[in-house]
């Protein structure tokens, strides 16, 4: 597995999601963390395929129930990973530039996920 947000040094933790100088759109994250997080969605959706079969064949409820709790779990984890990824590159290095419209930007990302 790749190395997490916190265990990378400083300079690799900004160049994780903010954009490169001249880039145009869209973000930029070192291949580690993109590896990382494309392999955890894999995993992930490997999970939601075994609910699925589970329903087909008509498994105990309570069994599908618990996998189903492992694959919100992994979401939620890989949910924080990306958002600690965020809050140590891109929402610092905009607070740094005193960008005035950051605060209200993380502030609705995070009620989007709070739901």
């Amino acid at each position: 597995m790749g190395k997490t947000a916190e265990q990378m040094n400083p300079i690799d933790q900004k160049k994780m999601c903010c954009m490169e100088e001249g880039e145009e759109s869209g973000t930029h994250m070192p291949d580690e963390l993109q590896r990382n997080l494309m392999n955890r969605m894999s995993r992930i959706e490997g999970q939601v395929k075994g609910v699925k079969r589970m329903i087909d064949r008509n498994v105990y409820c309570d069994d599908i129930l618990t996998q189903m709790s492992a694959v919100q779990s992994a979401l939620h984890s890989v949910s924080r990973l990306l958002l600690e990824s965020h809050i140590n590159t891109c929402v610092i290095e905009r607070l740094e530039n005193k960008d005035p419209e950051i605060v209200a930007e993380f502030m609705t990302t995070i009620s989007k996920i709070m739901k």
